[in-house]
């Protein structure tokens, strides 16, 4: 009899569990799947200003918020060691240019050796074949004739090297001249190069140095970048950056602007990952944005990866961390698609007809 009711109870502890559990049937619905991302607004062709050359700023040209056009003179550096430069550069191209050109270069002491040579080599040619006529007639001595024909043979050679010392040193003599020309145009630049232009049109967003301060060409010294145009920079993590490709919409709040939602498109993706923080950069373009940016204003996005008509979902909580549902028959695992905070998509392994219970927690 103890045994009988006891199991009467369990019995009906069991049918009341079962009764207790939450269960739905999965139902079509549209889903849409996000990535979330923080969001940073640039300008566009936003860049910092370096100085190709060190010194001390004489002057700021502009202010910040000024809008210039590519060009423009921005920064005025002064250094006096680029003008003694560029005049000890022009001292070696004078000299090269007269080694080159000029009336008492090189070129023509050996120019006037070689017609010296060439009037030797036409006497001891005149001798020599005078004297191999007179020998040919058994006329004068054997050693006469020798004479005479190394007389021309050595003549015939020394007008040779001298041709070939001309074409080298005229050779070397223009490379030293184009040298000292390079040098000399590379000292003008460096002296241009101390006042410091726009690259581009746009508007001048800091100015990082004061003046008489000291500036060298390894710090900026000043930041500019477009006016109109700006950038959306996101951070999307590295498990999510698979899903994102050029052209999805984002949907973005920025908190300057409470809880208004701006449209965009992904235009870039920058395919390095910052190791610090195990994220990519991804860019997007406003389709409609605010009328007022400002570099540095910040909110939040989601980047539309997935989206679908009347998709067979669950609600998420219905699904384990092991991509299962509770069924009538146990445990089933299902193949999800898109999902996002509360539903997931099924592709497979459940149908519409399909009861499952939620987890215990």
């Amino acid at each position: 009899m103890y045994r009988t009711i006891t199991g009467i109870l369990i019995f009906f502890v069991l049918i009341s569990c079962k009764k207790d559990d939450e269960k739905i049937l999965p139902s079509k619905t549209d889903i849409t799947e996000s990535v979330y991302s923080s969001v940073t607004i640039q300008p566009d062709s936003l860049y910092q200003v370096f100085a190709a050359v060190s010194g001390i700023l004489d002057k700021n040209l502009v202010e910040e918020g000024d809008l210039v056009k590519k060009g423009d003179p921005l920064l005025q550096i002064i250094n006096n060691s680029p003008k003694l430069n560029t005049e000890n550069a022009k001292l070696p191209l004078q000299l090269a240019r007269r080694n080159y050109e000029g009336n008492d270069a090189i070129l023509s002491s050996i120019q006037d050796e070689i017609d010296a040579a060439k009037l030797k080599l036409t006497n001891d040619s005149i001798n020599y074949y005078r004297q191999k006529n007179l020998w040919e007639q058994k006329i004068g001595s054997k050693a006469e004739f020798e004479a005479r024909k190394l007389a021309y043979e050595l003549s015939s050679n020394s007008l040779k090297l001298l041709k070939i010392r001309y074409k080298q040193t005229k050779n070397e003599l223009e490379t030293q001249l184009r040298q000292a020309e390079n040098n000399y145009r590379a000292s003008l630049i460096n002296t241009e190069d101390f006042t410091v232009n726009s690259t581009i049109d746009g508007k001048v967003y800091s100015l990082l140095k004061n003046q008489g301060e000291i500036v060298t060409n390894r710090e900026p010294l000043a930041t500019v970048g477009s006016e109109s145009k700006f950038i959306i920079e996101m951070l999307a993590d590295e498990v999510d950056i698979v899903k994102i490709e050029i052209g999805q919409p984002v949907l973005l709040t920025l908190d300057a602007y409470g809880d208004k939602v701006f449209k965009a498109k992904v235009s870039k993706i920058y395919p390095k990952k910052d190791e610090r923080n195990q994220t990519f950069t991804v860019e997007a373009l406003f389709e409609e944005g605010p009328e007022v940016l400002y570099p540095g204003l910040s909110g939040e996005a989601n980047i539309i990866v997935g989206q679908k008509k009347q998709a067979l979902a669950i609600p998420r909580d219905y699904l384990t961390g092991d991509n299962k549902v509770k069924t009538e028959n146990g445990m089933v695992e299902i193949a999800p698609g898109l999902q996002n905070l509360d539903s997931v998509e099924v592709l497979s392994g459940i149908t519409a007809e399909t009861w499952i219970y939620k987890p215990k927690e």
